[in-house]
C-alpha cells in the first residue's frame, strides 16, 4: 500500500491507504480526526465537508491519490478553542439540532466568507448547498450574517 503525507490543519500527517481511499476515510479512520462525518458517500449531502486550499469540497469522495500537496483543513482545525466567529454564531442563533451536518455546514460557510466577507442572502443560499435535515437553513443564513459582522 503507498504512503502518502499529507498537509492536515497545518500538521504533517501521514497515512499508508489505497489509492482510492477516500479523504474522509483517511481522516477519520487514519488520522483520527472525527469532526468530519460521513452523510451520503456520493457528495450531496455535505456533512463530510473541508477545505482543500480555502475551497469548500466534499471529502467523501476525493481518493486521497488527488490530494497531494494540497493544504487540507477539517473543522479541527478552524479554531484550535472553538472561538472561530462561526462556530460562535452558531452557538448564538442555536443553529444545531441533531448537529450532525453542523461541522460540514460550519466548514462550507467559511470558504464562503473567505471569498465573500459580506454575503447576501441569494449569495448564502446559492453557495450552502449542504442538506440540513432537521431544516435549519434560515438559522443558518442568520448564522452566517452574523458571523459575517465579526470578521
Amino acid at each position: 500500500m503507498p504512503k502518502y503525507t499529507l498537509s492536515v490543519n497545518g500538521q504533517t500527517m501521514t497515512a499508508e491507504v489505497d489509492e482510492d481511499t477516500p479523504l474522509l476515510w483517511v481522516l477519520r479512520d487514519h488520522l483520527n480526526l472525527l469532526g468530519t462525518k460521513f452523510g451520503c458517500g456520493v457528495a450531496q449531502c455535505g456533512a463530510c465537508t473541508v477545505h482543500m486550499n480555502g475551497n469548500a469540497i466534499r471529502s467523501c469522495v476525493l481518493p486521497i491519490s488527488a490530494v497531494s500537496d494540497n493544504e487540507i483543513v477539517t473543522i479541527e482545525g478552524l479554531s484550535k478553542t472553538g472561538d472561530h466567529p462561526l462556530q460562535i454564531a452558531w452557538e448564538e442563533n442555536d443553529v444545531s439540532q441533531c448537529g450532525y451536518c453542523q461541522a460540514g455546514q460550519i466548514m462550507a460557510a467559511a470558504a464562503l466568507l473567505s471569498r465573500n466577507p459580506t454575503p447576501s442572502d441569494e449569495d448564502i443560499d446559492r453557495s450552502m448547498t449542504n442538506i440540513c435535515r432537521c431544516g435549519t437553513h434560515v438559522r443558518i443564513r442568520k448564522a452566517i450574517h452574523s458571523a459575517s459582522e465579526k470578521i
